[in-house]
């Protein structure tokens, strides 16, 4: 029996492309695995009306881990289009399956370090080395919207909060709404974490990232847990930042950061504006980890418009499956696995085209698997 047993999720569009190749590379480190492939994706929303079918979760609670490539996502309405017609009119509404995946499992914290590898002509400046922790499951990406919105709704709302009052005028067709809820359970949580790890691996300082000036209750609610568990790590200092304030100053000053911490939203806003500051999304790895099970995925689109033609850069995903790797316990191959993807970089002999290179996704696969050696 294997030691690890992986759910392989691919997707669509290049998820296919990229986690081809990446199975390359696992296999070349002789990874003691069982892959499980699952059904995931647009094709599966467009044939059966759920893009995370149940067969897929059922397989899920039998794997230690998946790794995940990538998946198309449009709006409701353009959904709705694309089911077979047979599926219409009978009440299947799109919902993002990688969504879904974080808040079925608990899967709440967002892991994505962005580093700047030597030699990288995409690098915004060199040694450049940020850590953000993404709160996962709550925060505006919750998912609890509504449109339209009954008028019930505004008028329970304004007894409680009388600025919502001026919307009981308002056509309940005009209207939509999403919530952001936090809880100080989810905020001590992502932020516990961020310490957590920058005391493990000597960062200097943690930044928590919001908006409590404006949004006061929910913002407000996370600087103030931020506070408290500062408290419990009295060598690391805590930051607080205004999120647009703090796009501008990781522009300006990257070096200035160690670890940064954030709801969900704004957790994306800095992860892939971070992501830019070291070469873009084709070396944007990411890990949504929870107490028990963790999904690694690489943070860039499907491209369907490249499937199949193996162009994009697979080293968002090699960075990824090096964060499954540590998860798992197998620091070793971890570690050389990225020797082996810095070198790849450094020496520059093969890139794809966002490199300014013209090799193929699975051309450069077998120069890392060369550079194992």
């Amino acid at each position: 029996m294997a030691k690890h047993r992986i759910a392989w999720l691919p997707g669509d569009g290049v998820g296919n492309d990229v986690m081809e190749c990446t199975r390359l590379v696992l296999d070349a480190l002789k990874l003691d695995a069982e892959y499980t492939h699952g059904d995931i994706g647009w094709e599966f929303w467009k044939s059966e009306g759920n893009a995370l079918p149940e067969r897929t979760v059922d397989m899920l609670k039998e794997t230690d881990c998946a790794l995940f490539g990538a998946i198309t996502s449009k709006p409701r309405d353009e959904a709705a289009e694309e089911l077979d017609p047979s599926l219409r009119d009978k009440g299947y509404v799109y919902f993002s399956p990688i969504v879904k995946l974080r808040q079925l499992l608990n899967l709440h914290t967002n892991l994505r370090p962005c580093k700047a590898y030597d030699g990288n002509p995409l690098n915004f400046k060199e040694n450049i080395d940020l850590v953000i922790f993404r709160e996962n499951t709550e925060g505006l990406y919750v998912g609890v919207e509504f449109h339209p919105i009954p008028h019930d709704l505004i008028d329970k709302m304004t007894e409680y909060q009388p600025k919502a009052a001026r919307f009981k005028s308002v056509d309940e067709n005009d209207m939509a709404m999403s919530c952001r809820v936090m809880t100080r359970n989810g905020c001590r949580n992502i932020v516990t974490q961020a310490f957590e790890f920058a005391k493990k691996y000597n960062r200097k300082s943690v930044t928590v990232v919001d908006k409590p000036n404006v949004l006061r209750e929910t913002g407000g609610l996370m600087v103030r847990t931020a506070r408290e568990v500062a408290k419990n790590y009295p060598g690391i200092d805590l930051w607080e930042t205004n999120i647009d304030a703090q796009t501008m100053w990781l522009l300006k000053n990257p070096f200035d950061y160690d670890v940064l911490v954030a709801e969900n939203m704004f957790g994306d806003i800095i992860s892939d504006l971070a992501a830019q500051l070291v070469g873009g999304l084709g070396f944007a790895a990411s890990g949504n980890i929870g107490d028990n099970y963790a999904v690694f995925e690489p943070t860039h689109g499907s491209a369907p418009k490249y499937a199949g033609q193996y162009k994009v850069n697979p080293m968002a995903m090699f960075l990824t499956a090096k964060m499954m790797l540590d998860w798992l316990g197998e620091g070793q191959l971890a570690d050389k696995l990225e020797g082996a993807i810095a070198k790849t970089i450094a020496e520059g002999k093969v890139r794809t085209y966002d490199m300014s290179g013209s090799n193929t996704s699975l051309e450069v696969a077998e120069e890392v698997v060369r550079n194992l050696a």
